[in-house]
Formats: structure tokens, sequence, C-alpha cells
């Protein structure tokens, strides 16, 4: 029977859930409280959050999706909670790696599919959403910007070529 504090553990546990579209699973193993806060500080920044969890209660706590990452909870487990962009967790994972402390990343949930350490490392690597986006709609809107180019020189052309017949025809009629 579960304790009291465990069933608080679990009901916040799956609010965590809820509220994260985005999971990244973290090997915390050798890092010091102090390297844990700065992870938080730098996963905080773009409204990540990250906690130490229990697996038997993130198992409780996350039914059919436990079932999925069941493979990857073993040993000492640390969850990035994200929210809709996949990509800020991952840089802020592979930042804080690369200048404070290797930390293993055992696998991601991401828009509702399991992937590993090495896609985890292909999306650090990617540009954020926003300027992904932005891109595209570059991408997109550059044929359009030629099209209405092409179309203002043909009209511009032409009102030019009626203004030289007007100009000709009042030189003529005044001569």
């Amino acid at each position: 029977m579960p304790t009291t504090r465990k069933e608080v553990a679990i009901g916040e546990l799956e609010k965590r859930l809820a509220a994260s579209q985005n999971l990244f699973l973290t090997d915390y193993a050798g890092l010091t409280v102090e390297e844990i806060t700065k992870l938080r500080g730098e996963l905080r920044k773009d409204g990540n959050t990250y906690a130490v969890v229990k697996n038997t209660l993130f198992r409780i706590a996350a039914g059919d999706l436990a079932a999925q990452l069941d493979a990857f909870l073993a040993g000492p487990t640390g969850i990035v909670f994200a929210g809709a962009d996949p990509v800020a967790p991952a840089k802020a994972l592979k930042t804080f790696s690369d200048t404070t402390k290797k930390i293993g990343i055992k696998a991601a949930y991401i828009d509702g599919k399991v992937v590993g350490a090495q896609q985890v490392e292909t999306l650090a690597k990617l540009p954020p959403k926003l300027e992904l986006i932005a891109s595209l709609v570059g991408s997109l809107a550059n044929p359009l910007r030629g099209l209405v180019t092409v179309l203002s020189g043909n009209q511009s052309g032409l009102v030019r070529v009626l203004n030289a017949i007007r100009e000709q025809k009042s030189a003529t009629s005044n001569a």
C-alpha cells in the first residue's frame, strides 16, 4: 500500500506529465546538487523543468507511457518535462553536457514517439522551432514576391509605353 507521501508524489508526477508534451530521460549519476541546480536553471530559461524521480513512482504515474519507456527506466533517472518545443531542452542538455559535466541522455518522448540519445543529439543541432518556421515562411514567400515583381514590372512598362505614345502625340499635335 503506497504511503500518503508517495501518493502525493504520484499525483504531482501525473500533473507534470499531463502538462508536458515532450519528456527527456537522463542519467544524473555523478552530478552534484549544485550541478543539478545549474541544469535546472538552464532548462527553466525556456519554461522546462527537471526532476529526479523514482522509477517505480514514474511507472505508476505514467501508465501506458511507462510501458513505452520501461527499457530506459533503470538506474538513477532525471526527467526533463518540456513544452511544445523539443529543441530548446535538447540544446540545454547538450550545452550543459559540453560545458559543465557529461550527463547521460537515456531517451526522449517527443511528439508521441520514443527516440534514442542519438536522435536527441541530432535534435540539439537544429535551430529553434520559431526560426525553422520563419525560414519556411521566407522560402514560401520568395516565389510570390518574385511573381509580384514580374507582374508589376509589366504594368510599369505598359504605363511607360502609353506615356511615351501620349508625349509623342502631344508633340506632333503641337508641331
